[in-house]
């Protein structure tokens, strides 16, 4: 038997025994080394561990999770719901569609899925509770508008793609744009229908738009609108790298939450340090591991062999990514999106996409728009645990609650899988290369 067929027979068990991703890649790795005799030396577990943790642009993902989490806690999400609030709290579903206007903004933000619906889910689905929309209507808005957060720049999912696939951060972020407003309004048009058919109504208490009041009211929360073009303009602008953006992300919310909006405390950073940290652990942990099951399939020749399987029932780049997108519904709902979807996949599929001809952005895109419908999916929808948590209602509801989106989510992901200019245009336009 070949070290790579004992490895994923050792990885299966680890998984069916319930053990955490991390140590199921650790140890079937080290089986199928000391499996396979003198084939790979011992010295490849430790290189491979330290190679993981050795990279540079991982440090953006815990400087993003402290970010968000101190600008939560620092009033910003707050001022953000009450501007978008104004727009559209009056109309059908108003509440809904402010959740996931809401949610689009701080994507800019936070970078991730379930941080994004903590943050706007706990102003916002109260509030829709308050004014009579149904609790499973309110979770599912929230978690919904919440997979917008790793496909809007930053995102911590494409940080690791780009890492991975050897690809410009910046290009990937630059990619996202023009897909994640297109799922925002997907997601905006699919909870006006469901409010207008139940008759749940906008905010009877908000005043009616006034163009005044509403400049006065983005005045007055100035500093916090301008977070992601400060975040995302010192990106683009070249003056600094997405790991100087994170912790430009970390002063500016301090800045605003301390000196502007003066309701940051010590206890509030210490949270958010917390969450970055175990954010960090626990990425870094994955990383490493899925960097030596890497080195197995790397020397065993994994992707040329799926890449000969898969080109032997077709070389139709669209039926292929439409075979992989299928295999990522399934394995979205029982593994973990950043770990199993991305970090386990991409250095199997790559290759093969590559010599497909179709371009790793797209491919990218494609991936971590289908990583959205993972968070939504049952058993292991981390954006519904959240909502649940959030709304107090169970799992079972909120997933057929969001099944609706789901449809608007795979007709996107069916648009960006045929039509790749909407990747792609924008990061050729700026002269992003891979």
């Amino acid at each position: 038997m070949t070290p790579l067929a004992i490895a994923l027979i050792v990885l299966v068990a680890m998984f069916l025994l319930g053990l955490p991703i991390f140590m199921s890649l650790i140890i079937s790795s080290v089986v199928a080394i000391l499996a396979g005799g003198d084939i790979l030396p011992l010295s490849v577990i430790h290189n491979s561990l330290f190679d993981g943790l050795n990279l540079f642009p991982l440090l953006a993902i815990p400087c993003f999770v402290v970010a968000g989490t101190l600008m939560e806690f620092g009033n910003i999400t707050q001022q953000i719901v009450d501007v978008v609030k104004q727009l559209v709290g009056r109309v059908y579903g108003g509440l809904g569609i402010t959740t996931i206007l809401a949610c689009t903004f701080f994507a800019a933000i936070s970078g991730s899925g379930p941080g994004t619906v903590a943050a706007v889910g706990t102003i916002l689905v109260p509030a829709m509770v308050r004014n009579g929309y149904s609790r499973d209507y309110a979770s599912a808005a929230a978690s919904s508008g919440g997979t917008i957060g790793i496909l809007i720049p930053p995102s911590n999912p494409m940080i690791i793609y780009a890492i991975l696939g050897n690809l410009s951060v910046t290009a990937m972020f630059t990619a996202g744009f023009i897909p994640g407003f297109i799922v925002a309004f997907a997601m905006i048009m699919t909870a006006y229908l469901l409010a207008k058919r139940n008759g749940f109504k906008g905010d009877e208490n908000a005043a009616p738009f006034n163009m005044k009041f509403f400049l006065r009211s983005c005045g007055n929360a100035g500093f916090a609108l301008a977070t992601p073009f400060i975040i995302l303009g010192s990106i683009y602008t070249g003056w600094a790298t997405p790991v100087e953006a994170s912790v430009v992300a970390i002063v500016w919310a301090l800045f605003v939450g301390i000196v502007i909006n003066r309701v940051l405390r010590p206890r509030h950073i210490y949270r958010a340090l917390l969450e970055g940290a175990m954010t960090c652990g626990a990425v870094l942990l994955i990383v490493g591991a899925s960097t030596l099951f890497g080195k197995i399939l790397t020397f065993e020749e994994a992707p040329q062999r799926l890449a000969s399987i898969v080109l032997g029932i077709s070389d139709d780049p669209h039926l292929v990514l439409l075979m992989i997108i299928g295999v990522l519904y399934v394995l979205g709902m029982f593994m973990e999106t950043l770990a199993t979807i991305i970090i386990l996949l991409v250095p199997v599929l790559l290759p093969m996409i590559l010599q497909l001809g179709i371009d790793p952005i797209h491919f990218g895109i494609v991936l971590v728009v289908t990583n959205n419908v993972a968070m939504l999916t049952p058993p292991l929808g981390v954006n519904l645990f959240v909502a649940s948590r959030i709304a107090g209602i169970s799992v079972e509801r909120i997933s057929v609650a969001v099944i609706p989106y789901l449809i608007a989510l795979t007709l996107c992901i069916l648009l960006f899988t045929y039509v790749p200019a909407i990747s792609t245009w924008l990061p050729s336009l700026m002269g992003y290369g891979q």
